[in-house]
């Protein structure tokens, strides 16, 4: 696969990570926190692939 394809697929986890972190927050923050963390760290590197 390219390297656009997969910064495609990189924002698009980003994106249910932070879904999950939305839905998780008033169950157990700290989950919530780390997921919001994941999803921040997803979208940075799509991000980061798609413009070298």
């Amino acid at each position: 696969m390219g390297d656009d394809v997969w910064a495609l697929l990189l924002i698009v986890l980003g994106g249910f990570l932070i879904g999950g972190a939305y839905s998780l927050w008033k169950v157990n923050r700290v989950v919530a926190v780390a997921l919001g963390a994941c999803a921040v760290l997803a979208v940075a590197s799509g991000a980061l692939r798609l413009y070298p």
